[in-house]
């Protein structure tokens, strides 16, 4: 097992980096492969577990792919299993994004259902419930979704209770390949939801209502379609942790690639906090702010402040000049990298799902173990402060969503090791 050793900074950040494609864009967009009958190249891939664990997942039912760097050319034309089994699963949540699309192609399908999460309860009920109001008869058995149907899904109108990202996928992809009309209503409008949205639309799909929380799709009826090639939308959660890197220093940087418009609620704060930003059409630069200034934030859904981006700046409040206040709406247990952060000498209470950070306490290293994926991210951030050495350890969560973030910190200046556990 790997740590990453973290050594304080001696002089700020600056440089240049190029941001990744999108984890959570690629993911349901490899799932929406299931519905092609051609081969198809995706480009912009991230080079990151969670890839490649559904890649295999793929592969497992059936899928011919090859990888090359962030290139894939997949087939599903001779896709014939439809099992996702638990041993995969149980590795990654999104492995439910394959429910749709299989039992649209195939009529049935039996895939595990994903377990615990930690850092909440994630349900699938909104799934299930909106499939099978699309006609599927749903059994849970022994851990697993038993899903089938008589004859093509039927379209319907489902009305999504709250919002759920990987639920409108699902829907999304089951509804493409449904016979007659799928209205969603509530659906989700992260931009990882709008590219699937248009790759099934520049494939032959008709959708209306992209970008919106109501989405109509018209279904093909079982037939399969052409997925045409594409190359997956920056990743804007990447980017915004490596603007908190940039903050957390109070440095400047460049990050390349990225879709400003997409980052709109991070630059926001960031901005609130005094630092200054630049932006071009596909870049952004954070500049060093002359005083910091504390930050109130709620998560919540796309457009608002993104909860994958809560533990960066929760990080970054530790430096500001007095007391923020973060309210996570999202997830019950999205405070677990607080007690990380109290090893180090941060100075958090909390209340329920509300985090009250005084700022401005000297940060000290420490041996601190990561949570979960933006936990982790957190933990490196405050390591790049926080007087002499950090060890980060379970890294296995990090690399799950980031690309070489020791390799891209390092090019900025950052002095950091990966070791390895038993040395």
């Amino acid at each position: 097992m790997k740590y990453l050793k973290i050594n304080q900074l001696k002089k700020p950040l600056s440089g240049n980096i190029d941001i990744a494609g999108a984890k959570n864009a690629a993911l349901p967009l490899l799932a929406a492969t299931i519905l092609g009958r051609n081969e198809m190249t995706i480009s912009n891939l991230p080079d990151v577990a969670d890839i490649k664990t559904l890649l295999k997942l793929l592969e497992m039912l059936g899928a011919q792919y090859s990888l090359d760097k962030n290139i894939a050319k997949i087939s599903t034309i001779k896709l014939d299993k439809t099992t996702a089994t638990y041993d995969i699963v149980k590795t990654m949540r999104a492995s439910i994004l394959v429910l749709g699309p299989l039992l649209a192609r195939f009529g049935h399908c039996e895939v595990s259902l994903p377990g615990g999460c930690a850092i909440g309860q994630r349900p699938v009920d909104l799934h299930l419930k909106a499939l099978e109001l699309m006609g599927a008869h749903i059994e849970i058995r022994a851990g697993y979704i038993y899903a089938t149907t008589d004859g093509p899904l039927k379209g319907a109108k489902i009305v999504f209770d709250k919002v759920t990202v990987t639920g409108t996928e699902n829907i999304v992809m089951a509804a493409a390949l449904a016979d007659g009309e799928t209205t969603i209503i509530n659906a989700a409008k992260e931009p990882e939801v709008v590219q699937l949205c248009e790759v099934l639309s520049n494939s032959g799909v008709v959708i209306k209502g992209i970008g919106t929380d109501k989405l109509v799709i018209t279904g093909r009826n079982r037939e399969l379609i052409d997925i045409q090639n594409f190359s997956i939308i920056p990743d804007r959660i990447e980017a915004g942790t490596y603007l908190c890197a940039g903050a957390i220093t109070n440095s400047q940087i460049t990050i390349n690639k990225v879709i400003p418009e997409h980052l709109e609620s991070i630059l926001y704060k960031l901005k609130e906090m005094g630092f200054g930003i630049e932006k071009t059409q596909s870049s952004v630069t954070i500049l060093p702010a002359k005083k910091i200034k504390p930050i109130n934030l709620i998560t919540t859904e796309y457009p608002g402040f993104p909860t994958d981006m809560q533990a960066q700046f929760m990080a970054l409040a530790l430096i500001a000049n007095g007391t923020s206040i973060i309210d996570e709406r999202l997830f019950e247990n999205r405070f677990m990298h607080v007690s990380e952060l109290l090893r180090m000498g941060a100075d958090i209470h909390l209340n329920g799902s509300i985090a009250t950070i005084n700022g401005g306490k000297e940060l000290f290293g420490a041996d601190v173990m990561a949570t979960d994926l933006r936990a982790s991210s957190a933990l490196v951030l405050a390591g790049l402060i926080a007087s002499g050495e950090t060890n980060v350890h379970r890294i296995y969560h990090l690399d799950r969503g980031y690309e070489d973030l020791e390799g891209k910190l390092n090019a900025l200046g950052a002095d950091i090791t990966r070791c390895d556990e038993s040395l």
